[in-house]
C-alpha cells in the first residue's frame, strides 16, 4: 500500500524541504518507488531536484484544473524518484481555493487513484493555509522536522491543533509519523537541551536519526541535486540514509505484523 506522508512545519528554515528531498531520494536508492509532491510556491523541492523553468504544468494545474498526474510528473536524476513540480503559478492557488468546491480535498482527490508508489512525500509551505490543509487531508501521516534551537517548539502547538482539526473534519486517518530533529550541533548545550525536551514531550515519537548541521546539505540545492548525488560521503547523506533505514525497518515490521495477523 502506498504511504502518503506530509512533511510539515509552519516555521520556515527548519529543514523541511531538505528532509522531503533527501529522504525521498534515500528511499528511492533503496529500491522503493517514490513520488515527491512540491506544494510550496517557493518550489525549492523542484529546483533542489534539478527541475527548474520551462514547466508546462505544475501542482497548480493539479489542484485548480484537475490535470492528470501523468501530464505533470517529471523524472529526476535518481531512478525510482518522480516529482510533481511546483511553480510561481502556485502562489495564486491559496486565494483561488477559498471559494472553490471541495477546496480542502483537491490534492486528496488527485491522488486517490495513485498506484505503483511505495511512498509519496508532500512538501508543504511554511504556513497553515489551504495548501497545507490540502496536504494534511491527503496524507496518512505527518513528519515534522524540528530545528534544535531556542524557538523550536514555538508554534508547534498550533500545528498539532491544526492536525487535530483536520483529523476531526477532513481526514480521520491522519496521525503523526514522527518528529525529526534537524540542524543539530551536539557541541551546544542548548541543542542538547532542546533535543531532550522534545523527546520527553513527544514520548517515543521522535526519530532516532538526528540530522546534524552539514555543509553539503546546504550546498546541494544550489547544484540542483539531493545530497546523495552532491556528496555521498558527507554526514548529511549518511544521516538521511539512516533515516530511510528507519522507514524501511518500520515497513518490514508492519509487513511481519500483517503476515502474523493473516496466520491467526
Amino acid at each position: 500500500m502506498t504511504r502518503i506522508i506530509a512533511v510539515a512545519n509552519q516555521k520556515g528554515g527548519v529543514g523541511k524541504t531538505t528532509t522531503a528531498v533527501n529522504l525521498a531520494a534515500s528511499l528511492a536508492i533503496s529500491e522503493r518507488r517514490v513520488l515527491l509532491v512540491d506544494l510550496d510556491p517557493q518550489a525549492n523541492a523542484t529546483s533542489g531536484l534539478g527541475v527548474d523553468g520551462g514547466l508546462e504544468a505544475t501542482t497548480y494545474n493539479l489542484l485548480m484544473a484537475g490535470m492528470p498526474l501523468d501530464q505533470i510528473k517529471c523524472e529526476t536524476a535518481i531512478e525510482g524518484l518522480e516529482l510533481l513540480p511546483a511553480g510561481i503559478d502556485l502562489v495564486g492557488a491559496e486565494l483561488e481555493l477559498v471559494g472553490g468546491a471541495r477546496r480542502e480535498y483537491r490534492l486528496r482527490d488527485a491522488l486517490r487513484d495513485l498506484e505503483g508508489y511505495d511512498y509519496v512525500f508532500i512538501d508543504t509551505p511554511p504556513s497553515l493555509g489551504l495548501l497545507t490543509i490540502n496536504a494534511l487531508t491527503a496524507a496518512q501521516t505527518v513528519l515534522i522536522p524540528l530545528q534544535t534551537e531556542y524557538y523550536a517548539l514555538e508554534g508547534l502547538t498550533q500545528l498539532l491543533n491544526t492536525m487535530q482539526l483536520v483529523k476531526k473534519y477532513f481526514n480521520e486517518r491522519l496521525r503523526l509519523e514522527g518528529v525529526l530533529l534537524t540542524m543539530f550541533d551536539s557541541r551546544l548545550n542548548l541543542a542538547n537541551s532542546v533535543a531532550a525536551e522534545v523527546r520527553e514531550y513527544f514520548n517515543g515519537q521522535v526519530f532516532k536519526t538526528v540530522i546534524r548541521r552539514n555543509v553539503s546539505l546546504g550546498e546541494a540545492p544550489s547544484y540542483g541535486k539531493p545530497v546523495l548525488l552532491h556528496n555521498a560521503r558527507s554526514s548529511g547523506a549518511r544521516s538521511y540514509l539512516e533515516l530511510a533505514g528507519e522507514f524501511l525497518a518500520k515497513e518490514r515490521k508492519e509487513a511481519d505484523g500483517q503476515i502474523q495477523e493473516q496466520a491467526r
